[in-house]
């Protein structure tokens, strides 16, 4: 578990399925990643990061608020898949809409970076997302993160055709994350 002053990152429970959901049904939180989840998806992308977890040590944990327990979204890190992160530490969050403006992903974020800086001899961690999520591109540039343009990609999942298919790249080194 990683705890934030506001924040805890834990490993996924069964009784997270339902209030992830909601989230991952929430168009809002979907209009910048793809189609909204069914109960069922969101069950497997939950079982998909507990495999994660249990390969790699590491995933997008399950995002708690500390004063009330609420899950509010996912964040922590992954071996990326695609593109320029394949193989590389991806740093990823998603949070629910209503926790949107109140410096909660920056917070669980800054956490999960400073674990891959902490527990993985990489020289650098990764973001990715869709060109037009200004969102998370500022978490992205709040954390000192820089865009690799030449790293830009269309992310291969994804439909020719498909207005989230083109993606950014941005990346954050060793030596650059003690002065952010």
């Amino acid at each position: 578990m990683i705890e934030t002053q506001r924040l805890l990152m834990r490993p996924w429970r069964d009784d997270d399925v339902v209030p992830f959901q909601a989230i991952c049904s929430d168009p809002a939180v979907m209009a910048t990643l793809g189609p909204p989840l069914d109960s069922e998806q969101t069950a497997a992308l939950i079982e998909r990061m507990r495999g994660i977890d249990a390969a790699h040590g590491h995933c997008f944990w399950a995002l708690e608020r500390r004063d009330d327990a609420r899950l509010i979204g996912w964040c922590g890190a992954i071996r990326g898949s695609v593109g320029p992160v394949a193989d590389k530490p991806e740093i990823g969050w998603r949070l629910a809409s209503d926790c949107w403006g109140r410096g909660y992903a920056t917070e669980a974020a800054k956490a999960a970076v400073a674990w891959v800086f902490d527990n993985l001899a990489d020289e650098a961690v990764w973001a990715i997302t869709w060109r037009g999520n200004v969102r998370s591109r500022a978490v992205m540039e709040r954390l000192g993160m820089q865009h690799a343009e030449t790293c830009d990609f269309d992310h291969p999942r994804l439909t020719e055709g498909d207005p989230l298919r083109p993606h950014v790249a941005y990346s954050l080194d060793r030596a650059s994350w003690g002065h952010a």
